[in-house]
């Protein structure tokens, strides 16, 4: 009989082939009542780019930018659950195959919900976002340096620790199709990124509160106390105090803006600055079916001490959808850089991207 029900389930698991939705769904049932369900799917990304950059060793070139795989469900109602891996790079400890998320969440009450295990900082509101749905080929500046490839030495983590966090919405307005007006996150994490332990008897704390004054806009602020330890020499420890505010609409058009500051210096390099800051806006506008324009002006300051340490990318991207599963983006960034000689801090980008998902 439990052979029966084994191959039940796998078969119905086998069905979720073509997954971006909540049905069809694969279920294991004991006695009619539902016990787990899963949802499986995945994208691929592929990239080629070309820049006139001159102090660099090539032009561009092809790059494989992402490959994952996702699974996610729900277990007696209320505990939903995902997990994601990722192939992206030249096998190691920060790139080749490795686990992005792997949470639990019990979802019972809307003002109160509880997650554990490995999922993305609670720091920003551009850093939850899947990178399909930013508009541009990259995050950010100010969210790349202080949250996905960590200015302080961190290893590449996509914004993501190990930790836990309470969340939810309160207030709500508008009846049942209306929205919460609040919403509020609090987080402890270890500190070291993903699939690492902790390496000291500190922990990083996150807290972000954001307004909801119309349904599809969001107004919040976030901040962020914590150390980061040396993998090498846990002796070796320096701050990371970090806070910022910005603010999000998402519907047909696209507003989204966000200043962040870091305090802190890096790991392996005493004399690197310890205080940090970056900004940026964008504007992404429906021009046609299935056709979206985007801007953007992005920049970081890696030493507030200075301008000649801020580097400013004026972004254009064109997102062309084939359907809801296939998608082609055109970008081209104009960067001025005046850290580097004068001879190489104004230079042009184009990137090509196609993502497929499945």
């Amino acid at each position: 009989m439990k052979k029966l029900l084994f191959v039940a389930a796998l078969a119905g698991i086998m069905q979720t082939a073509d997954a971006q939705t909540s049905k069809p769904q694969a279920s294991i049932v004991v006695d009619k009542k539902e016990v787990a369900n899963i949802t499986v799917g995945g994208f691929i990304t592929g990239k080629y780019s070309i820049t006139d950059k001159t102090n660099v060793s090539d032009n561009g070139g092809f790059d494989m930018r992402y490959f994952r795989l996702y699974g996610s469900g729900y277990c007696f109602q209320d505990f939903f659950y995902r997990f994601q891996g990722e192939v992206s790079g030249a096998p190691g400890v920060d790139k080749g195959a490795r686990l992005l998320d792997a949470f639990v969440e019990w979802q019972k009450y809307d003002a109160f919900r509880i997650k554990v295990g490995q999922f993305k900082r609670s720091f920003g509101f551009e850093n939850p976002m899947s990178p399909l749905a930013i508009g541009h080929g990259s995050y950010s500046q100010a969210t790349l340096k202080v949250l996905r490839n960590d200015r302080c030495g961190e290893h590449s983590s996509g914004g993501r620790d190990l930790g836990a966090q309470i969340q939810g919405d309160l207030f709500k307005i508008g009846g049942d199709k209306g929205h919460y007006l609040l919403h509020y996150q609090l987080g402890v994490f270890n500190g070291q990124g993903i699939n690492h332990k902790d390496k000291d008897k500190d922990k990083d704390y996150i807290a972000g509160l954001w307004f909801r004054p119309m349904k599809k806009l969001e107004v919040g602020g976030f901040v962020w106390n914590g150390t980061y330890t040396n993998e090498a020499d846990v002796q070796d420890q320096i701050d990371r105090k970090r806070m910022g505010f910005g603010v999000k609409y998402e519907d047909k058009w696209t507003v989204r803006a966000e200043y962040m500051y870091s305090y802190g210096g890096a790991i392996k390099n005493p004399s690197a600055p310890k205080h940090s800051e970056g900004w940026y806006a964008t504007v992404g506008a429906p021009v046609a079916k299935n056709l979206k324009i985007y801007g953007k002006w992005d920049c970081y300051r890696h030493d507030t001490r200075t301008w000649n340490s801020l580097k400013t990318d004026w972004c254009m991207s064109a997102n062309y959808s084939f359907g809801k599963n296939l998608m082609m983006q055109l970008n081209y960034i104009y960067t001025v850089d005046r850290t580097p000689s004068p001879a190489d801090n104004h230079y042009n980008t184009i990137d090509l991207q196609i993502s497929a998902r499945f």
